[in-house]
């Protein structure tokens, strides 16, 4: 894969729609400590999130935000302290929607809504569990 300084190293960017963009970054970087990498006018942005990326975008042609009590999509993020990072959250007034919670296929995770509505699910490892031990079946190692 080529190396282009325009654009995120990851090899998925998820892009999400926002009313504002800046008060978008803004709060995304506050609340989850996402760290804006690239701003394009008023209009797009490219945050890094922990080893990945996401981009902010404006609206607009067949781009929009969620639609109230549908979910199209989720991000999940790996995180190391699941618990410290849904104080965070909760104190920059995102509404969990799961608390942190147990998994036995070995993660402990939360799901939020951010300010235009879309889902992130924040996980931490917790132990290195056999998919076989849960009921998953792991097809491509």
């Amino acid at each position: 894969m080529g190396s282009n300084r325009s654009m995120p190293e990851s090899a998925v960017v998820p892009v999400l729609t926002y009313p504002d963009v800046p008060a978008a970054v803004a709060w995304l970087s506050a609340t989850f400590g996402l760290v804006e990498r690239l701003r394009i006018g008023e209009h797009r942005a490219q945050l890094r999130c922990g080893e990945g990326d996401v981009i902010a975008a404006n609206g607009g042609g067949e781009r929009r935000e969620p639609g109230a009590g549908a979910v199209s999509h989720s991000i999940m993020v790996r995180v190391e302290d699941v618990d410290a990072h849904c104080e965070r959250a909760r104190s920059h007034g995102a509404q969990v929607l799961l608390e942190p919670t147990d998994h036995p296929y070995g993660e402990r995770q939360y799901t939020v809504e951010d300010l235009a509505g879309h889902q992130w699910t924040f996980t931490q490892t917790t132990a290195d569990v056999a998919p076989e031990e849960w009921g998953g079946e792991l097809v491509d190692a």
